[in-house]
């Protein structure tokens, strides 16, 4: 168990994304994620998934709204931060990524410890001097996703699934208040897929953080989250437990009848 001292909650109030003016992405969504559990985000392509998920470690610069975040006991507003303040705030987020976001060059072992690079002075980090116990704490999470034999294995060398696996474990090496991963099964097999998943759900609760899930396989949601929010025209139109999500609110994310067959 790696319980995290500065778990908190994440709430998102009237947040507004346009990517040009007057054609909002996101259309004022509130939503309150606390303590632990996996939350799915589910909708159409296009309706603001990936948008919510980067606008909230700033990626994505927001329009209006507040993106409140509990770090170390003091609520900050992701939404204002800029330059150091926010750079702060950033480390103690963890995002998994849809291609990975890894650098092909380095070694497994390398490309978990850049997860340490915010914590780092910029000669150190130039240098890539890390500390010892972050070089053991990257060996025990490569130990924790299957990946303990690959430390000194080039990333260019691995399958997607092994890839993905590295990335969980470098957003895990920032020792995240929130994990959040933006479609992280979309380009694997149904197999690792589920793999995928069941890791982020163990990982999340392991560490008694929230996990936020941008994903378009409405099944692996229903199987793995503690949660669902569907997303439609960028708006949520559900907001419950799996259980709850009928066809009828799924007819209403995705619209027409034929899919549902």
């Amino acid at each position: 168990m790696h319980a995290n001292a500065t778990a908190g909650t994440l709430r998102i109030e009237q947040l507004v994304k346009e990517y040009r003016p007057g054609q909002p992405v996101l259309k004022g969504i509130d939503l309150a994620v606390s303590g632990t559990g996996l939350t799915s985000i589910i909708g159409p392509s296009g309706t603001g998934k990936s948008t919510l998920i980067r606008c909230i470690n700033r990626l994505v610069d927001p329009t209006a709204g507040r993106i409140l975040l509990e770090l170390q006991g003091q609520r900050v507003d992701m939404a204002q931060l800029r330059g150091s303040a926010l750079r702060a705030a950033r480390r103690h987020i963890g995002m998994v990524f849809q291609e990975y976001n890894l650098v092909e060059r380095l070694t497994v072992l390398e490309n978990l410890l850049t997860g340490r690079l915010g914590y780092l002075s910029a000669w150190r980090a130039w240098r890539r001097r890390f500390e010892a116990e972050d070089v053991a704490y990257a060996l025990e999470l490569l130990q924790t996703v299957g990946l303990a034999d690959f430390a000194t294995r080039r990333v260019d060398a691995l399958s997607g699934g092994q890839r993905q696996r590295v990335g969980i474990a470098r957003a895990l090496m920032q020792r995240p208040a929130v994990l959040l991963a933006d479609e992280p099964t979309s380009s694997l097999d149904p197999k690792t897929s589920v793999e995928i998943m069941e890791m982020l759900r163990e990982q999340g609760r392991a560490r008694g953080i929230p996990v936020l899930v941008n994903i378009h396989d409405v099944e692996l949601a229903r199987r793995y989250s503690d949660r669902i929010v569907g997303m439609t025209g960028g708006r949520v139109v559900y907001d419950g437990p799996p259980p709850g999500l009928q066809d009828a609110h799924l007819r209403q994310i995705y619209g027409g009848e034929a899919w549902l067959a």
